[in-house]
């Protein structure tokens, strides 16, 4: 299964998960002290909210990816069309450790393109 994926940082980490709990009608499935996530069947979505640095608003989209092999593929496809990727094997972010791939579209829109394979204790890296 694949899954759009928003992540918004914001200055008020309550305010926002009320908020987005409020529309979503569900409590985050992950929730850290600077940290929420919903998996979300209806829309077939991951939005998560941070409070780490950076101006608020929509850091990036992505696409939750189930496997290494779908991820690979996407990659692929994505460079056959002249895209320029970003690597990041193993990587811990988000409480999670995941495989990446990161892009920007022709308007300088970062992308994620991830397959998530285990928890993490720690929030993790931002990526430069």
């Amino acid at each position: 299964m694949k899954r759009l994926h928003i992540h918004i940082k914001t200055k008020d980490l309550d305010q926002s998960i009320a908020f987005y709990t409020a529309m979503f009608g569900a409590a985050p499935s992950k929730l850290e002290t600077d940290y929420a996530k919903w998996l979300l069947d209806d829309p077939c979505a991951n939005i998560s909210l941070s409070s780490h640095g950076g101006e608020p608003g929509v850091d990036h989209a992505g696409i939750s990816i189930d496997t290494r092999e779908e991820l690979d593929a996407v990659a692929n496809r994505m460079r056959a069309n002249g895209a320029s990727l970003m690597a990041e094997e193993d990587t811990t972010c988000c409480y999670a450790q995941s495989n990446k791939f990161w892009a920007r579209d022709p308007q300088g829109a970062v992308w994620e393109l991830f397959q998530t394979f285990g928890e993490s204790e720690a929030y993790g890296a931002e990526p430069n």
